[in-house]
C-alpha cells in the first residue's frame, strides 16, 4: 500500500470567498468541483492540494484526506488494530472508495482510493 497524497479538508461557510482566496490569491487551480466540495491544486505540483467542503448540518466531517493505493487493505488493518472507524468502507457515487477513521487525537481522517485507479 502506498500513500499517493495527503490533503487538508477545510469546512467553509463562504465558498465563493474560499474560491477567490485559493485561486486568485494563492494561484491554485480547481482540480475537482462537485458543488459542495472543491479541491484546489497547485498547477506546478498537482498533488499539493486543499479540499474545501461546504457541509452544513453534516454530523461528521474529515479533517484530512489520505489517498492510498489499497483502501481495502488499509481498512482491514484498521479493523484488526481496533481503530475507531467512524464512517464505514463505502463506494461513493463520485468515484472513490473510502472510510473515515479517528486518529488517537480525535482527528477524523478520510482514507480513500479512486476506483478508476484499481
Amino acid at each position: 500500500m502506498t500513500v499517493r497524497r495527503v490533503v487538508p479538508d477545510i469546512n467553509t461557510q463562504h465558498p465563493a470567498e474560499s474560491r477567490s482566496f485559493y485561486v486568485d490569491l494563492l494561484g491554485l487551480e480547481v482540480a475537482m468541483d462537485l458543488g459542495w466540495v472543491v479541491t484546489y491544486a497547485s498547477p506546478s505540483n498537482p498533488t499539493a492540494q486543499v479540499t474545501v467542503t461546504q457541509s452544513e448540518g453534516a454530523e461528521l466531517r474529515p479533517d484530512m484526506s489520505i489517498e492510498v493505493t489499497d483502501v481495502d487493505d488499509l481498512h482491514a488493518q484498521a479493523l484488526r488494530r481496533g481503530n475507531d472507524i467512524v464512517y464505514p468502507l463505502t463506494d461513493e457515487p463520485w468515484g472513490v472508495r473510502r472510510f473515515f477513521v479517528r486518529d488517537p487525537d480525535g482527528v477524523v481522517v478520510n482514507v480513500l482510493e479512486h476506483r478508476e485507479a484499481r
